[in-house]
């Protein structure tokens, strides 16, 4: 049996464990090479990615570039209002058109100067003198693009399911948040030294706040008020309570109920998005896998209109860069022990604490199993 086969076997068998007797998966999941190759042609080359807010392109000819596995990406706002992400590869020579943030009233390649549209339309190929040279069939290629809850998604696979096709709880989760209304304030990208499952499972389990972050986070979501919320085939979800008096940290959307207002819910989008949605403030990581071992994190932060002041969303920033600090520190260790020969599968904690792992590991199974099936 290879590694291979092997890791893909542990999936499956502890997976299909009793719900009350969940287990952790071996080292191997996380540190080996040849898995994280396998991962990245099946779960993570067909799943949806969230590359960024919609208002980090406000206005017609706002853009962002940003890198996924090899696809170099353009996010652009049209003429139309609508946002496009567009290959960031000219078609005459495939030299990238862009980089970083910016406006443009056309993308011009620094190579040749072929111009296109903000839709992707090839508008001027100069002294193009080629019989077969057709301007129509040399835009640039168009992904497949869903907006949600403001959020900004892709997928690689243009035969993919739907996005919005098991989302309805966790819609209904989020609605009184309104998060359409909020405005992002920062943007911050890094690499960290750490495997993507395990940001993602560290993001979305409450076990770990009171340890990790005992003055950034255990004062208002203590471990023991974590409690378990919906999931859904591409997600999960739990909410991080605020203990009884503490300060007020924004009023929020109108409809917002007073544990909805009194809490952070906390989800992941399957495979690499995790988010905390509060009254207030809306604070997602995008992860970009690189290797089995590295990642580069994308993350923002979002305030609801006018609901705090400059003094309160600069202290939040900082706070959320603590967060992100603490965090890093405790995964890059991790990855190092993840791969002893004595890194095995060890229990989960209850369902309010480590469930939301049990969701991403059964939605890593059924992917691993569907994507591998649909490849023979």
């Amino acid at each position: 049996m290879t590694r291979i086969d092997q890791i893909r076997q542990d999936l499956q068998q502890i997976t299909a464990l009793p719900a009350d007797r969940p287990m952790t998966m071996p080292g191997a999941f996380y540190t080996d090479p040849e898995y994280f190759e396998l991962e990245t042609q099946t779960v993570l080359k067909h799943g949806w990615h969230c590359l960024g807010r919609t208002d980090e392109v406000p206005e017609p000819g706002d853009y962002f570039t940003i890198q996924l596995f090899n696809e170099p990406l353009i996010v652009v706002r049209g003429d139309d209002m609508q946002v496009r992400v567009l290959a960031n590869v000219c078609r005459h020579r495939g030299m990238p058109l862009a980089e970083g943030r910016g406006k443009v009233k056309r993308f011009v390649c620094s190579y040749h100067a072929w111009a296109y549209g903000r839709d992707g339309s090839l508008l001027r190929a100069a002294r193009m003198e080629n019989a077969g040279f057709d301007a129509k069939s040399c835009r640039l290629h168009g992904f497949n693009t869903v907006i949600w809850q403001g959020f900004v998604y892709i997928n690689l696979d243009d035969q993919a399911a739907p996005f919005t096709d098991n989302t309805e709880a966790l819609d209904a989760q989020l609605v009184n948040y309104e998060a359409d209304d909020f405005r992002v304030v920062h943007v911050e990208e890094g690499i960290w030294k750490t495997n993507w499952k395990c940001l993602v499972e560290n993001f979305m389990e409450g076990y770990h706040l009171s340890v990790v972050h005992p003055q950034t986070l255990h004062g208002y979501t203590p471990t023991g008020l974590a409690r378990k919320s919906v999931s859904g085939p591409g997600f999960t979800s739990y909410c991080a309570n605020y203990p009884e008096g503490i300060e007020s940290r924004g009023l929020g959307g109108p409809n917002l109920t007073e544990a909805e207002r009194n809490r952070s819910t906390l989800y992941a989008i399957f495979p690499t998005q995790v988010t905390s949605q509060a009254a207030s403030l809306l604070v997602s990581i995008s992860i970009f896998p690189l290797s089995a071992d590295e990642i580069r994190v994308k993350w923002t932060m979002s305030v609801r209109g006018d609901d705090l002041d400059e003094d309160t969303i600069q202290q939040r920033i900082a706070l959320w860069t603590e967060v992100n600090r603490e965090d890093r520190e405790k995964l890059e260790r991790m990855q190092v022990a993840l791969k002893s020969s004595h890194a095995e599968s060890g229990p989960l904690a209850g369902d309010d604490l480590e469930g939301t792992i049990r969701d991403f590991q059964m939605w890593l199974a059924r992917e691993d199993t569907t994507q591998l099936q649909a490849a023979e």
